[in-house]
């Protein structure tokens, strides 16, 4: 029996077109997994989502089998006006060909962000040409339309680079109408992490919590008491957890987030799957 999604599919839909007729306000979604739909006003940012049953179908029959624990909320090709999507990394809950090549069909216009050094493996996956994705590295920033973004390494379980120095596994601190929104992509806690990002003055930290055990053969993340610590620690006015509740073998317990963030006095919102969260000033 699969998790139910709080909404999903119509309701979904529904809920994102009353949000657009709610000016002035952050609305946030939680697509699952790593993915988040972020909305002000006209603009429309997707982070990072995972809208299919790949990684399920990929290892069905292998000795890594990726049991779905909860449901899919929308089929990406219903999903219309977004205007830039990210790409935190390569691994396929991440970039996933059949998520992002329904939603590059149904949005011709978006613009996708990517690590610049993933650009040739993403055009490959993806069937895109090569020079249309926005491509950043830590320490660069670039401007689509209202949108400031600028790129922050992440460590996975290294800041691994490439023969340029590029970053492999990134996050996106990005900024929209004033708000200040950090993804941190999959990261584990790395030296100079909360220096380089306490600056940027964070309103919402989109943070994971599957943790990092080597059992698991995959690379990991934070876990739950260092992502509220580090949410603390970087000053983020509210931290939403992530990568969590998608596959059995990967992933945590977010009342051991909720128990961490009132330990360290850290602001926090466990979200459902396709619940909204909508920020005034």
């Amino acid at each position: 029996m699969l998790k139910p999604a709080f909404q999903k599919d119509e309701v979904l839909l529904a809920d994102i077109e009353t949000a657009r007729q709610e000016p002035n306000k952050l609305h946030i979604w939680w697509l699952g997994q790593s993915g988040f739909l972020v909305h002000y006003n006209d603009t429309c940012v997707l982070f990072d989502p995972y809208l299919s049953d790949s990684l399920s179908r990929k290892y069905a029959d292998t000795d890594k089998p990726h049991v779905r624990m909860s449901e899919r909320v929308i089929d990406p090709a219903r999903l219309n006006r977004i205007d830039v999507v990210t790409s935190s990394h390569n691994h396929t809950d991440h970039l996933d060909a059949e998520t992002l090549q329904p939603l590059i069909a149904a949005n011709p216009a978006l613009q996708f962000i990517i690590p610049e050094a993933n650009r040739a493996f993403i055009a490959d996956r993806l069937k895109t040409h090569p020079d249309w994705p926005i491509g950043l590295t830590d320490g660069q920033t670039t401007t689509v339309g209202e949108l400031v973004i600028h790129g922050v390494p992440a460590a996975h379980n290294e800041i691994e680079r490439d023969a340029e120095g590029r970053c492999k596994f990134m996050g996106f601190v990005v900024e929209i109408a004033g708000y200040r929104v950090y993804h941190s992509g999959d990261t584990l806690w790395y030296d100079g992490m909360v220096d380089m990002l306490r600056p940027f003055d964070v309103d919402v930290a989109f943070l994971p919590i599957n943790g990092n055990k080597p059992e698991r053969r995959v690379a990991g993340n934070l876990n739950p008491d260092e992502a509220a610590l580090l949410g603390r620690d970087i000053g983020a006015k509210l931290v939403i957890p992530h990568h969590y509740d998608l596959f059995e073998f990967n992933t945590a317990n977010p009342a051991d987030f909720v128990h961490a963030c009132e330990t360290y006095g850290t602001p926090y919102r466990v979200m459902q799957l396709g619940e909204r969260v909508s920020l005034s000033r």
